[in-house]
């Protein structure tokens, strides 16, 4: 059998997607993964075979270093970070403004370079990221099934009425107010007329004969997976899902340094608070430096990783703290007592696997309906970005401390025991060996969302 991976040149998505994926390579299967060069040498790290496919205009090999980004990418993460210090909606507003260009970078070369890498590496399995937009219309142009994997909540895929980038959940602490929800729906909606626009007019051009999309944020594989416990799932939104699959989590195999676990052998009896905005919001020097001061009330341990931040702009930090660029977070939540987060997916998910509650500081994308969840089914709180004080945030700490929400207890229990990619490939062995079929492009496609 031969699996072919395709995600975007991002750590926080091609690590879930590699792991995923590893199901499939220890049980012998060749595994071919078609990302970016920056994801090249954690590629074939694991064994699995790196082709080459750029989808964006920047990459992100897991510390953010936009001085040697290019001109375009880095004033764009300006505007991005300017826009998260205004708030949710302008956030949400800027993200929905930049779709094509973060999204549906040059689709049809990309496009036609998955129609190529499909037919040299002729896989018997496909694996698309779901934000892989432009490889999809690869896809559809050879009418080649595929499971579509999607990393971050599930809203990220919209079903009925929703728009892509517009949470179907707030958080009570940042909820926005009626004027402000208006202009962003107004503004999403106009972003995904355009999108796919875009989409369908290269689906055009590959394929004539294809069948457009009616919203490409929307559009599927015949499978979706959803990197996410189906517990936090409504039932109502379960109900209107195409044909899926919750794997739960796919949490990484990870090798912890020597520093970190000399520092976790420390004798300390102290609680562990792991701290983590990801990759590119720890550039938020100013929420690091607020969570910071907070933390230092707490009579707790500390874990944080600071990502390009400055430590001289977090304030006197604490000499026995273990603060860092990056840190191994899978290693830490396996001992921590509270994960303080911005709700992005994989941190939700991983802290959930190791009965980890949560204090959620949302800031974009998906993180909203993340912290919504989280709160909603009491595995944790969130609290706005932009003005929780020192106090409020400590207070949440100590809440989180003295009296665990049961739930991430209980839910880690069962997701150890069924692993995300365990699960996935048995979802997957349900579709058909698509090697027979491939002899070329060919116009038309397999499925329509």
């Amino acid at each position: 059998m031969r699996l072919l991976v395709i995600t975007p040149d991002y750590l926080s998505h091609t690590l879930p997607m590699l792991t995923i994926a590893d199901a499939w390579q220890r049980r012998g299967h060749r595994v071919v993964v078609a990302t970016g060069p920056a994801m090249a040498p954690l590629v074939r790290t694991t064994g699995m075979e790196h082709m080459e496919l750029i989808m964006s205009r920047g990459s992100n090999a897991g510390v953010l270093r936009t001085a040697a980004a290019r001109d375009e990418e880095t004033r764009s993460l300006e505007a991005f970070f300017a826009a998260t210090r205004e708030g949710m909606v302008p956030t949400l507003r800027y993200q929905a403004e930049q779709r094509a260009t973060d999204l549906l970078w040059r689709p049809e070369q990309v496009a036609r370079r998955v129609t190529n890498i499909v037919n040299d590496v002729r896989p018997s399995t496909v694996l698309v990221d779901h934000l892989a937009f432009a490889a999809t219309i690869g896809l559809r142009a050879l009418r080649v099934p595929y499971g579509d994997v999607v990393v971050g909540h599930p809203t990220a895929l919209p079903v009925g009425d929703e728009l892509y980038g517009v949470p179907s959940a707030w958080p009570p602490a940042i909820g926005p107010g009626a004027i402000d929800l208006a202009q962003l729906r107004a503004t999403a909606r106009r972003a995904t007329t355009a999108f796919t626009e875009t989409y369908n007019q290269t689906l055009h051009a590959i394929a004539p004969t294809a069948i457009p999309v009616d919203d490409a944020f929307a559009a599927h594989g015949e499978l979706v997976m959803y990197d996410y416990p189906a517990e936090l799932h409504g039932p109502i939104r379960s109900a209107r899902l195409p044909r899926h699959a919750f794997l739960g989590s796919a949490v990484r195999k990870e090798t912890a340094d020597p520093d970190t676990m000399a520092w976790l052998a420390r004798p300390d009896r102290r609680p562990l608070v792991v701290v983590s905005l990801g990759t590119f919001l720890s550039a938020r020097a100013d929420v690091l430096a607020r969570i910071t001061a907070a933390l230092r009330r707490v009579d707790v341990r500390v874990a944080m990783a600071i990502g390009q931040t400055d430590r001289a702009e977090l304030g006197e930090i604490p000499s026995d703290w273990l603060v860092r660029p990056s840190l191994p977070q899978v290693t830490l939540l396996e001992r921590a007592s509270v994960l303080v987060t911005h709700g992005g997916n994989n941190s939700v998910t991983e802290a959930l696997t190791f009965g980890v509650p949560m204090l959620v500081m949302p800031l974009s994308t998906d993180q909203f309906d993340g912290a919504a969840s989280v709160e909603r089914n009491l595995a944790g709180i969130a609290l706005d970005p932009n003005s929780a004080s020192r106090p409020l945030i400590a207070g949440g700490v100590r809440g989180l401390l003295r009296n665990p929400p049961p739930l991430p207890r209980e839910l880690g229990a069962k997701l150890r025991a069924n692993p995300g990619p365990e699960v996935a490939f048995a979802a997957m062995s349900t579709l058909p060996d698509i090697r027979s079929g491939l002899a070329g492009p060919r116009p038309g496609m397999l499925m329509v969302s």
